[in-house]
């Protein structure tokens, strides 16, 4: 799963799911992900997209120009590379990687995330 042809190998919905006042189950979304790299848009709150992303493997090296990107680990582990520092997300934390900053996200095993980014993101990187 290391080698990914990134725009064939990713399973992103931009299209948003859900609307105001519509309840949101993350937990039956994500039991019933079945691949190895899905993300969801869940909802927009005011600028922002909330997305789920469930994921095992790593995603390929992208920034964001204009954007900042905000992750929560759900459940299982995350794995954020900046350079040559790695961060180990837990369940219960989380993590904002400003504008501009270079770096890849992993999942040593399958593992649910929240993200909060702006909507005009390009999720695969500008």
């Amino acid at each position: 799963m290391n080698d990914r042809n990134h725009e064939d190998s990713y399973s992103i919905s931009t299209d948003v799911e859900f609307g105001p006042l519509q309840l949101i189950d993350i937990p039956k979304i994500i039991e019933a992900s079945k691949k190895d790299w899905q993300n969801f848009s869940l909802c927009e709150v005011n600028d922002c997209v909330v997305r789920l992303g469930v994921i095992h493997g790593e995603f390929h090296w992208h920034r964001h120009d204009h954007e900042d990107e905000f992750f929560y680990v759900v459940d299982g582990q995350l794995l954020i590379d900046i350079d040559d520092k790695v961060h180990d997300l837990q369940p219960g934390q989380g993590f904002m990687v400003p504008k501009g900053v270079l770096h890849r996200t992993r999942a040593p095993q399958r593992t649910a995330i929240l993200m909060i980014e702006g909507k005009s993101v390009t999720p695969t990187g500008d």
